[in-house]
């Protein structure tokens, strides 16, 4: 796999990313685009597994760090989640100037609480993205924001963002807050996990409460609905990080050719190393079939293609 750093312009900041690619490249590539998951970044060694499994197969993959994150421009205190997804609807079009990349077989993947939920959004709003891999989805910010929390924190907490837009109103200014400590409540398995240590130090750590309203209206099973675009979920059965019903639900929710993975036996971050040998290829897999690209279309009115995997241990 050979990584080549790159940018391109999103609303005017410089947005760095990482354009991977197969060792040997002939033609245009059916691409990937990633954007990381909740507080993720670019470099993440979580995704290079699945990276290297991508361009393995002869895909590219652009990742992005968000604007405000990373290598990107952007003011590190604004935590814009409508921001991000402009970046990654300007990192398609970045693609598409391109002349290794095939405009034609673009795909979307998200893993990681609001990456899972990104790749959904950017599939509904951007008719360029012709097939997704959603994990461990976000499909409901404020439902998400509730159920980590007791029902005495969570009034606790509205009242709070109600006092801080009165603030912001009345001076322009609001507080600043911890990102995984304010906004998103850790698990006791996120607190103890190691999966994403490499990062987690480079992470802002000082954001507007402010975001925590965008994370309110955040709803990518709004966007599932009617989705046509072929999408592969993979979920995890009992996750206390984000809850197996939002990955359901965009499952369900979803029109067009679909499959959920559910992975048995595990737990959010476990998941990542127990079972990417399962899982990875059928991502790969997926890519392949959807991004098929081509001049000529053929469209059918047999129903939407809808499978469901279970996996577990012994597999």
């Amino acid at each position: 796999m050979r990584t080549t750093e790159v940018s391109f312009y999103s609303e005017g900041a410089r947005i760095a990313a990482s354009w991977r690619t197969p060792d040997e490249v002939s033609g245009p590539l059916p691409t990937i685009i990633q954007g990381p998951g909740w507080l993720g970044l670019r470099d993440a060694k979580l995704y290079l597994r699945y990276h290297e499994a991508l361009t393995d197969a002869g895909f590219g993959v652009l990742v992005i760090d968000y604007r405000g994150f990373g290598d990107s421009e952007g003011d590190r205190q604004n935590l814009s989640f409508r921001g991000q997804l402009d970046d990654l609807r300007n990192g398609v079009s970045y693609l598409c100037t391109r002349e290794d990349v095939d405009p034609d077989r673009i795909g979307v993947f998200g893993s990681g609480g609001t990456g899972g939920g990104n790749a959904v959004l950017l599939a509904a709003a951007d008719e360029r993205i012709k097939a997704a891999v959603s994990q461990v989805p976000v499909a409901d910010g404020a439902d998400w924001l509730h159920r980590m929390r007791s029902e005495y924190e969570w009034l606790d907490f509205l009242r709070a963002l109600d006092d801080d837009r009165k603030e912001r109103a009345a001076t322009g200014k609001g507080r600043l807050v911890h990102p995984r400590e304010e906004i998103m409540v850790p698990t006791a398995e996120r607190r103890a996990t190691s999966v994403k240590s490499d990062v987690d130090g480079r992470i802002p750590t000082a954001v507007s409460l402010a975001a925590a309203d965008e994370i309110l209206e955040y709803r990518p099973i709004e966007s599932a609905r009617g989705l046509r675009t072929p999408l592969m979920v993979i979920a995890v059965e009992g996750d206390a990080t984000t809850p197996t019903d939002h990955a359901e639900g965009i499952f369900a929710a979803a029109k067009g050719p679909r499959t959920l993975v559910m992975q048995r036996k595990t737990t959010h971050y476990a998941a990542y190393d127990q079972y990417w040998q399962l899982v990875t290829p059928r991502i790969v897999d997926w890519f392949r079939r959807h991004l098929v690209g081509g001049d000529v279309d053929v469209y059918s009115s047999t129903e939407p293609l809808t499978t469901i995997e279970h996996l577990g241990a012994h597999q």
